[in-house]
């Protein structure tokens, strides 16, 4: 796949981020750096070095002029205080202080010295090219044309001056006309290349900018990131570890600020060698570890490698972004995705199934009206038994795709005693049972009343008493259920539901209060989930623990609700 072309108006492939070009300013040519000042500036104060050593030697020859001499000593002391204190400012006109005080005092002294060398054979021409370079380079077009305008005048009237015949005016001026051309084609090819390094200056801040933006934005993005990401050079350094990853190897969310505490965890050097093996292999690599932490216990964690591939194809300048994320966590949200899969799917069958269970259980209804022989009556009863429970697992599933949250519960519940109201659905419970010296019943909560809706606590207290009767045993007192006052809550009461059956197999264990997970066949597993959902509605609690009572161990849901007491209450 080729990349997308880079975008001329700032040089990075259109993203995103990276704003379009109507949007982008243009770059605006701007003077050249401040250390290119300097440069001239010290150029300067060397040829003002020079001149002086240069006077001086042909003032001891005999051929020199003690005047000169002196204009070359003002100009060195010129050029050295322009190097310390005067700056380019982009408002400066030609005829600013700062220009005379470098430009035309150069193509001044300069001038002075083509027409008054006297005697002495030096020609002093080659010096113009510094102020034209000058004014070209720093300045705009019409001064660096104006520099080499007036160094041109000075050799045609230096050659007007020293010509003797009109041979050797002819040569003179043709001389010094070839001179001026050349300094007006210096002047302006020296201007356009200040300009293209203007230009190239200001897309380099630009692009820049940019830069430097992106680099934020991508690590705010990353810092706010569920998933850990690392970013690992090519020689191992560690350029970037957000929170998530840092949490992933043991470090304090904290530690992002300095990525390089990544390479002291344990984990450290097993990841260290899977990035460096992808990097030399060149090639993107998923994989799942087992990674030690700082406690010494382990964590399996999901990890994916992803290299980037520079421009050029450089490996040393390669860099491995590695994606990290806690196994439990993509289980936890690979099982919700299912869960709101099958809710969906649950529910379209359960509102196609309800019409045809109502009519079914019409028709049975109408058929046990009419028949009489026993055997037959049995038939409708079990027909009725089992639409009954076909009923049950409908609203059940369309209670779990409703979900509704504790906001739905008004304020102004129902407050209901808590030992009288468990009581009396207990009692309802025992009608249905002919076992009923399974069930072992003590109440320890009595002057308690609670805010939840007494038909939500008759569907969590008979969801736990059938559970309870399809585990227990035959014996008497398998299933015991009692309440308590003021157990782990200062204010509020608890009812458990024990029953003496086998132990929960860990599978079912781990997922107890999710939907569609039982451990019978014929179950639909949404029981406990409602169970917990309705508690949860009512700022209640359930849980599930292995407990004793007395000599015999079994299974116990215990539910926590905020109470208040009557004014019966002890």
């Amino acid at each position: 796949m080729t990349a997308p072309p880079p975008d001329t108006a700032h040089g990075f492939a259109p993203s995103w981020f990276v704003p379009a070009p109507s949007a982008t300013p243009a770059p605006t040519p701007g003077h050249a750096p401040e250390r290119l000042w300097h440069y001239f500036m010290a150029a300067r104060l060397f040829v003002g070095l020079a001149l002086v050593a240069l006077q001086s030697l042909a003032l001891a020859q005999g051929t020199g002029r003690l005047w000169l001499l002196g204009l070359c000593g003002l100009y060195l002391l010129a050029t050295a205080a322009a190097l310390r204190w005067a700056q380019p400012a982009p408002s400066d006109t030609a005829w600013s202080t700062r220009w005379l005080l470098t430009l035309w005092v150069d193509i001044g002294l300069y001038a002075l010295l083509q027409l008054g060398h006297g005697q002495a054979a030096i020609n002093y021409t080659p010096l113009f090219v510094m102020p034209v370079l000058l004014a070209a380079t720093l300045g705009p077009l019409p001064l660096a044309l104006g520099s080499a305008s007036a160094a041109t005048l000075v050799l045609l009237f230096e050659a007007w001056g020293s010509a003797r015949g009109v041979d050797q005016w002819a040569a003179q001026y043709v001389q010094g006309a070839i001179t001026g051309a050349g300094l007006f084609l210096v002047a302006l090819l020296a201007h356009e290349l200040a300009l293209r390094l203007s230009r190239e200056q200001a897309q380099a801040r630009l692009s820049r900018l940019l830069v430097d933006t992106q680099t934020q934005v991508n690590g705010l993005i990353a810092t706010g990131l569920n998933e850990g990401v690392l970013v690992v050079h090519s020689n191992g350094q560690v350029w970037h570890a957000n929170p998530a990853a840092c949490l992933v190897l043991g470090l304090p969310a904290q530690a992002a600020l300095t990525p390089m505490q990544a390479t002291h965890t344990p984990a450290w050097p097993l990841l260290a060698a899977w990035t460096q093996a992808c990097l030399r292999l060149g090639q993107d690599e998923d994989r799942t570890f087992t990674l030690p932490t700082a406690q010494g216990d382990s964590r399996r964690v999901v990890a994916r490698a992803r290299l980037t591939h520079p421009p050029g194809g450089d490996p040393a300048q390669a860099a491995c972004v590695v994606f990290l994320e806690d196994q439990h966590d993509v289980e936890t949200r690979v099982r919700n995705e299912k869960l709101a899969a099958m809710g969906r799917v649950s529910a379209a069958v359960a509102h196609e199934i309800r019409n045809p269970l109502a009519a079914i259980a019409q028709a049975n209804a109408l058929l046990d009206e009419d028949i009489q022989h026993p055997g037959q009556k049995r038939l409708t009863t079990m027909i009725g038994h089992n639409v009954q429970r076909l009923n049950r697992t409908v609203d059940d599933i369309l209670e779990v795709v409703r979900q509704p949250s504790r906001l739905d519960t008004p304020d102004n519940a129902t407050r209901c005693p808590w030992d009288d109201t468990v009581a009396q659905i207990l009692g309802d419970w025992q009608l249905q049972r002919p076992q009923g010296a399974r069930l072992d019943w003590q109440a320890n909560a009595a002057g308690w009343a609670v805010a939840f809706e007494p038909d939500h606590l008759r569907r969590v207290l008979v969801n736990l008493l059938d559970n309870a009767d399809r585990h227990a045993s035959g014996a008497a007192r398998a299933i015991r259920v009692h309440t308590q006052a003021n157990t782990n809550n200062p204010r509020g009461v608890a009812l458990t539901v024990w029953s003496d059956g086998p132990a929960l197999d860990e599978r079912v264990q781990a997922h107890l209060f999710e939907p569609f997970v039982s451990s019978q066949s014929r179950s639909s597993g949404l029981g406990l989930y409602i169970s917990k959902e309705l508690c949860e509605r009512h700022g209640a609690t359930l849980g599930y623990q292995r407990s004793r009572h007395g000599p015999d161990t079994g299974n116990a849901f215990t539910l926590h609700c905020p109470a208040q007491p009557t004014s019966a209450a002890p």
